[in-house]
């Protein structure tokens, strides 16, 4: 029962009762009766105003990315033959700022109402797309009802990808060579021999002469390519992380009709990490560059190094959910895989640290004969401690390339400058 419309009758009803006991007056009794038939229509009302009715959301696509509009479309239904004087849908979903809560008003019997709504992405990560609430009541507002209907389906939100136009390859890169006397999940010249077919091998494999003469299917083998990787290293260790305090931008459901706020990334080392590591990934899988990803957060993560879009997939699906509580420094991070990383090949070592382990990690690769190129958070531009500046000039010292990014930064700016610097 709500409290706004309803003390009015329940007064009428009062007043009929004691009216009735006291002077016995038709007019008493008629009050009596017509305050207790509200009541008891406005109540029945309630009950069946929502009772047969259902929802449905329709989305173009559950996977898009921090920036995108996600549209869905919601589709009311009233099978019955009574109208529905008004029903309020709300949109419990834990998608930051999401809209689609309406307002419906007279759905006659058997209609259907549908209205899209526009949700602009402002966080990464994975969200229901649901429960949602329908309500209604009577037309007094004596009672309110709700039906909640729950939902399986989710939204995948990838990082946000900052467009690089260009990026050096820095010396020692190997352009040739002998393969590399390793077996490989992807084609590349160097075929080392064919094998039978096995359950999940890609039809594009199967080698035609060898199937024709031995009367079964069988596939090529390749060997990995001498051509140098790509390796991403993210520090996602919780005691170097920094946040500066947030509020997520705000849009009305209806902005579609105004101008689009600027998006900015969380003045998080985090955030800013992802998003830096998802763009060169991006860049680099363009290139037909081979990338493997490493990182630890909550789960010890490693991805190895292809070169196809389907790699470029696990590494952003990966991206999406990485958090800062990690334990192992960025030093353990390149002692644990650096060994299977192929000589001349380049780490990109994403981290906000002010540690010495940092410089651990860049000499550690460098004697290993590959190439480190630092990407240094700034820790006290995002309220963390100071010591970026002398760690990035010790690593400037041991021919270690820096590149120093600062809350606030302009991401795809600082890497053109950077870009420009080490032609």
């Amino acid at each position: 029962m709500r409290s706004s419309g309803w003390i009015l009758f329940l007064l009428l009803l009062l007043a009929g009762v004691v009216g009735t006991i006291t002077t016995g007056a038709v007019l008493y009794v008629r009050l009596l009766y017509m305050g207790a038939f509200t009541i008891a229509a406005a109540w029945y009302w309630t009950k069946i105003s929502i009772r047969d009715m259902t929802i449905i959301r329709r989305a173009r696509s559950l996977r898009a990315s921090v920036g995108d509009v996600f549209e869905e479309t919601f589709e009311i239904e009233n099978p019955g033959r009574l109208p529905r004087l008004f029903v309020e849908v709300e949109n419990q979903t834990s998608l930051p700022a999401a809209s689609g809560s309406r307002l419906l008003t007279w759905i006659g019997g058997k209609e259907k109402r549908s209205y899209n709504s526009r949700t602009w992405l402002t966080k990464r990560g994975a969200f229901l797309l649901g429960p949602t609430t329908l309500a209604s009541g009577d037309p007094f507002g004596f009672f309110f009802s709700k039906r909640s209907f729950s939902s399986s389906h989710s939204l995948l939100v990838l990082p946000l990808i900052i467009p690089i136009d260009n990026f050096p390859s820095p010396s020692g890169l190997l352009p040739g060579g002998k393969a590399i006397q390793r077996k490989s999940f992807e084609v590349t010249p160097h075929a080392s021999g064919v094998r039978e077919y096995v359950h999940g091998d890609a039809l594009k494999r199967i080698h035609w002469p060898s199937t024709a003469r031995r009367g079964k299917l069988m596939v090529k083998e390749f060997e990995q390519d001498p051509q140098s990787e790509f390796w991403i290293f993210l520090d996602a260790q919780k005691a170097a992380q920094a946040e500066l305090p947030y509020n997520p931008p705000s849009i009305r459901d209806n902005w579609i009709f105004t101008r689009r706020p600027e998006l900015h990334l969380p003045p998080s080392t985090v955030e800013y990490g992802v998003s830096l590591a998802a763009s060169l990934a991006h860049y680099f899988i363009q290139q037909r560059r081979a990338v493997g990803f490493v990182t630890e957060g909550s789960v010890y993560t490693v991805i190895t190094a292809e070169r196809s879009e389907r790699q470029e997939s696990k590494v952003l699906e990966t991206l999406a959910f990485v958090d800062g509580n990690g334990n192992l420094p960025l030093s353990s991070l390149v002692d644990l895989q650096s060994p299977q990383m192929p000589l001349g090949s380049c780490a990109l070592l994403i981290t906000p640290s002010v540690d010495k382990d940092v410089l651990l990690a860049a000499e550690l690769l460098q004697r290993r004969k590959l190439r480190p190129i630092i990407f240094l958070l700034v820790a006290h531009s995002f309220g963390g401690s100071e010591g970026s500046e002398d760690l990035a000039a010790a690593l400037e010292q041991r021919a270690v390339q820096v590149c120093k990014i600062y809350n606030n930064a302009n991401l795809g700016e600082v890497l053109a400058g950077f870009s420009a610097l080490h032609q």
